[in-house]
């Protein structure tokens, strides 16, 4: 009973799932820490324990978001045939026990963003709250979850400039932010399209009930838009050929195959492409990072 306990309260951070789908918050706080790096010519040494820590926060706050999530969804989780088994649900853990998970993952957060300056202390603390203390519920209130995950998970890009560069972002920084939140729209929609059925009938909310028939058409339409925001950004802020190259010629080519070849007769496909956006994540920062070590 304890090993399976255990090994409930492990699946509620979600770090069993697939590498890459857990990367999607990571990626932009990589990209917002790469271009400020680059902008001040910030040492290599120092760029790379940022990065680490990054890395380390980003994970903690994905976990504990993931069990404040399934905290708040626990009545709706025993009504969808695919979060039925998760470990809330099917009572393997506790809501005390998942709550108290919660507040320890979200406690070292904190104590990484007070090394920081004031104002990326407090932009970190919008991150937490409002942004994805706030998200479970959003379902419940609107018709566009997928947007305030997009303005949560890519808040990153924001705080990581601030950090590195002690001003607030400008106009590029923010191009980027809204770019990224229409690629977590993109991704995270075609996630929920495997609930559709169970969604509609416990009365949750999402875009992909929203946009129904017409949601690749959609999903097209806000690709479009995240490649022009990369193409603004790069242009703004003088980033070189690796970045066109990798980031936005590599965005552009992933969107088009994972449009043209989603199956949404498939679920597992719904899944995997999902997935497929943490290398999406990973290119963008390639090409933005291939940049940076070519001018130190």
């Amino acid at each position: 009973m304890a090993v399976r306990a255990a090994r409930g309260y492990f699946e509620l951070t979600r770090l069993h799932k697939p590498v890459m789908g857990n990367t999607l918050m990571f990626w932009p706080c990589a990209w917002g820490l790469t271009m400020a790096a680059r902008a001040v010519h910030l040492p290599l040494p120092i760029f790379s324990v940022k990065l680490a820590v990054f890395a380390v926060g980003s994970c903690l706050l994905h976990s504990s978001a993931c069990v404040l999530n399934d905290i708040c969804d626990v009545d709706f989780d025993r009504q969808v045939e695919r979060t039925r088994d998760r470990p809330l649900p099917a009572g393997v853990v506790s809501m005390r026990g998942a709550s108290m998970l919660c507040v320890s993952l979200f406690v070292p957060v904190l104590g990484l963003l007070s090394y920081g300056d004031s104002l990326s202390l407090i932009l970190g603390v919008i991150g937490i709250f409002p942004l994805h203390a706030l998200y479970p519920f959003m379902k419940r209130w609107t018709w566009w979850p997928q947007a305030w995950l997009g303005l949560a998970f890519n808040w990153g890009v924001l705080l990581t400039w601030t950090s590195v560069t002690g001003r607030l972002p400008s106009l590029p920084l923010w191009v980027l932010f809204f770019g990224g939140v229409c690629w977590t729209i993109v991704y995270d929609t075609i996630y929920a399209c495997q609930d559709r059925e169970d969604d509609m009938r416990v009365g949750v909310k999402s875009t992909a009930l929203l946009f129904g028939d017409y949601v690749r058409e959609v999903l097209a339409v806000m690709v479009a838009i995240l490649v022009l925001c990369l193409a603004y950004a790069g242009w703004a802020l003088h980033l070189g050929v690796g970045y066109a190259v990798l980031s936005v010629g590599g965005t552009l080519i992933h969107s088009a195959w994972q449009l043209a070849t989603w199956n949404e007769a498939d679920l597992k496909d719904h899944r995997a492409k999902f997935e497929s956006n943490g290398w999406v994540g990973a290119v963008i920062w390639l090409g933005i990072l291939y940049d940076y070590l070519s001018e130190i």
